[in-house]
């Protein structure tokens, strides 16, 4: 089992965490965006408290190790290799729990090119304990707005993982697949499970606009957010999202692999 210092260490060695590549300019320019609620960084989240720039920065100390200094207004972020690691613990603690019940989970991301491994080893893990790992509404179109203008997806799934592709990509197994932060495609799978009686997730897993949408809908929901990611960790403050770890989510795919192992690890799901 990888160790807790272990895996400490590699997250400062790969720049999961420590000094990452997410400048607090960007930062601080998603707090700004965040408080005047536009829908780019609250990802389908509705806030229900007042969050101005400088509470943002507050919440950010307290959740990720950022500066909560808002004078702070240049250079690398920082996040607390303690804050990632204990977000891992009660992210493999909600993993275990919904193993134990056998339950249905919806996994999905919009980071396939650097996340889609550590999701489908979860899903792989978590299909092998006896859940169910729902696929709906594949190949479903999507309609997201983007710095490009309105865009058409198709919903995706890769070894039990959603994601969004342009349509005509068919790379079966591919990591092929587009950056979103929005939260249409968790709203688009979960009318699929209504439409098709499957059974509702128990818990659904992801980042960006697939953990706050779940999370504004009711559902039980988890993930991975960077510096520049406020919403998830507002939703985790305001009761809405279960569990937000905080750390870089655009290294190398390879460099999430020992917290996979970290997490089924501690979630006794190790297969």
């Amino acid at each position: 089992m990888l160790s807790r210092g272990a895996l400490r260490a590699h997250l400062l060695a790969a720049r999961l965490a420590g000094p990452v590549a997410t400048s607090r300019e960007e930062s601080l320019r998603s707090y700004r965006l965040f408080a005047a609620r536009d829908p780019r960084v609250t990802l389908g989240l509705d806030p229900e408290w007042a969050w101005g720039e400088r509470d943002l920065i507050a919440l950010m100390a307290d959740k990720c190790g950022v500066s909560g200094d808002p004078d702070h207004v240049s250079g690398q972020d920082v996040i607390d290799p303690e804050r990632t690691l204990s977000g891992l613990d009660a992210f493999a603690e909600r993993l275990a729990t919904v193993a134990r019940h056998k339950g249905a989970v919806l996994i999905g991301t919009g980071h396939p090119h650097r996340l889609l491994g550590f999701y489908a080893e979860l899903a792989d893990a978590l299909s092998a304990a006896g859940c169910l790992v729902l696929t709906p509404a594949q190949g479903r179109c999507i309609d997201i707005t983007t710095r490009f203008g309105l865009r058409t997806y198709n919903l995706e799934y890769v070894r039990g993982v959603a994601l969004v592709r342009e349509p005509g990509v068919r790379e079966t197994g591919c990591e092929t697949g587009v950056h979103t932060h929005s939260p249409l495609p968790v709203r688009i799978a979960l009318e699929g499970v209504a439409e098709a009686g499957s059974p509702v997730p128990e818990l659904v897993i992801g980042d960006h606009g697939w953990v706050c949408g779940a999370g504004q809908l009711g559902f039980d929901a988890i993930g991975l957010a960077d510096t520049d990611d406020p919403a998830l960790f507002v939703g985790e403050a305001e009761g809405r999202v279960s569990v937000a770890v905080p750390l870089d989510d655009a290294v190398r795919s390879d460099y999430y692999r020992p917290l996979t192992r970290y997490v089924l690890n501690r979630a006794c799901l190790s297969q």
